[in-house]
């Protein structure tokens, strides 16, 4: 989505149209090894999928432990690094409670983490900056789009509204249990791809 017209403009697609499906069977008729070679969705340069080992060797000083919090800033634990957590997660947090706690926000400021229950999570809004519109200029607001906020995350339908800074607030009709900072929303219209930004943060 960052792209613009004049680099889409020198681009080549020497598959064209074809899928990924068909290109396997055309490797497969050519006899190429890596017709059958199972696809990997992790990062090359991780071998061993260690993401915390990699982190913590080549980003040791993004790697602070520091307190977990509930919404009303009461300390229920401490963390062993904001890196280590994504928006929603359940798993790994290593507090005791009558009911299962999920992480809600990760606070750079403070080097918290915040927790609370299944309904505290989710939002039918979001902030994003770094906008790049692709297929036009800067929408008008209100705009009727469909936006992806994970790579594996379905389209669901939203408004974008542009703001000042290159920046823009997308509404959903849906609340969004997943909505984390740093991650892309991309914007579609049917087969069209819009723009996008990055992230900033999730409306309460």
């Amino acid at each position: 989505y960052a792209l613009q017209q004049p680099q889409l403009r020198q681009l080549l697609f020497p598959l064209g149209e074809r899928s990924k499906a068909e290109v396997r069977v055309i490797a497969d008729q050519w006899g190429l090894p890596i017709s059958g070679r199972a696809e990997s969705q992790e990062v090359c340069f991780i071998a061993d999928n260690d993401y915390r080992r990699f982190l913590a060797d080549y980003l040791p000083g993004a790697i602070r432990p520091g307190p977990i919090l509930d919404r009303r800033r009461r300390v229920l634990g401490e963390h062993k690094g904001l890196p280590f957590y994504t928006i929603g997660q359940r798993e790994g947090l290593g507090i005791a409670a009558p009911r299962p706690l999920y992480v809600l926000e990760l606070d750079v400021a403070h080097n918290a983490l915040i927790v609370g229950y299944a309904e505290e999570l989710g939002s039918k809004a979001l902030l994003a900056e770094e906008m790049s519109y692709v297929a036009m200029r800067e929408p008008d607001a209100g705009l009727a789009v469909e936006a992806k906020i994970r790579y594996r995350a379905p389209r669901t339908p939203a408004r974008v509204w542009p703001l000042a800074g290159g920046r823009a607030r997308v509404t959903f009709e849906h609340t969004l249990r997943d909505i984390t900072p740093g991650q892309a929303v991309v914007l579609y219209r049917g087969e069209e791809l819009l723009g996008g930004g990055i992230i900033s943060s999730a409306e309460s």
